[in-house]
């Protein structure tokens, strides 16, 4: 369980923008940059010696003890329909949510850093964005180089949960 960071590390000791900007803790799944609102972040740690759990969905990686709580790893490969870069999750980061008084550890291919947007960048969901993307997400953000799309963690899990009990 190396490299753990806590939210109050990952926003430099501060939730707020100075800018009145939205903050978001940036992830990679396959070539996509993916933006967590960082209100929702708990920790990023690398899950190590979880517990796959049988007849789970597939999106369901396993679970872990991490300092004390029961951990649900979710792989959002799977979830978003992406192919993960490196498919030893293992070696892969998880960025550690709550959701409802539970745990879950969201497993990425690379993290990237938090970072300030500006409200006036933030655009509803683009009208050709994948229907089962459009409904886990809150917005994007058009990059110089490439679009962000926000994830809505709530949704996300939610909608897991709803999959878990069909």
């Amino acid at each position: 369980m190396s490299g753990q960071y806590d939210s109050e590390n990952l926003a430099g000791g501060s939730s707020s923008s100075d800018s009145g900007g939205k903050q978001l803790v940036t992830i990679r799944l396959g070539n996509q940059m993916i933006g967590l609102p960082i209100e929702k972040v708990h920790d990023v740690f690398f899950p190590s010696n979880f517990t796959p759990v049988p007849l789970s969905a597939e999106q369901i990686a396993g679970v872990l003890n991490l300092r004390g709580r029961i951990v649900t790893i979710i792989d959002l490969s799977i979830i978003m329909g992406l192919t993960a870069v490196n498919e030893e999750i293992g070696e892969r980061p998880a960025v550690g949510v709550i959701c409802a008084n539970e745990s879950y550890g969201l497993l990425t291919d690379t993290l990237g850093e938090v970072v300030t947007l500006g409200d006036d960048l933030f655009e509803p969901n683009p009208v050709n964005l994948d229907p089962s993307w459009a409904q886990l997400s809150l917005g994007t953000y058009r990059l110089e180089n490439e679009l962000l799309v926000v994830l809505d963690i709530d949704a996300l899990i939610e909608t897991l949960l709803k999959k878990e009990a069909a």
